[in-house]
């Protein structure tokens, strides 16, 4: 994967080092990369750290440059999580949610919706190797039809 001009949002930039997207902001903005409001200060944007999107949803304005902030964040002491590791985590959990349980209100498909594109075809190949019917579906970009929404077949 070609990483030098890789852009995440806050939350993919957390999921690679397994942490949330409030815990690896907290972490960006005691690195001196946002300001008060969360957004990237000049120092980040000068700096090729984030990148502002012309965007009307601010929470999915703001990219980060993946192999910036990784070194940042290894910095700090994070350990990325390997891909492979997300990619078992993420088929056992749709697994067991298609399997279903009386405590857990999520569907597979809804939590299908958070998983990185990149996992997709990785994951669904463990899914049959689980046994499990399954299947996320490739996220759809607004050049698709539709505002990045995935859709997932059972």
């Amino acid at each position: 994967m070609d990483t030098q001009n890789l852009w995440l949002t806050l939350t993919d930039l957390g999921r690679r080092f397994g942490i949330s997207a409030v815990a690896c902001g907290k972490l960006l903005s005691d690195a001196g990369m946002r300001d008060e409001n969360g957004l990237p200060n000049d120092v980040a944007i000068d700096g090729g750290y984030a990148y502002r999107r012309p965007d009307q949803n601010a929470n999915r304005s703001t990219l980060w440059h993946l192999e910036r902030c990784t070194e940042l964040l290894q910095g700090l002491g994070l350990h990325a999580v390997d891909d492979q590791q997300l990619v078992v985590q993420w088929a056992d959990l749709l697994a067991a949610l298609d399997e279903g349980s009386p405590s857990i209100n999520a569907s597979p498909a809804q939590m299908a919706e958070e998983m990185p594109n990149h996992l997709v075809s990785a994951v669904n190949a463990r899914l049959q190797l689980l046994g499990s019917g399954f299947q996320v579906s490739p996220l759809r970009t607004e050049a698709q039809g539709s505002s990045g929404s995935r859709t997932a077949a059972s």
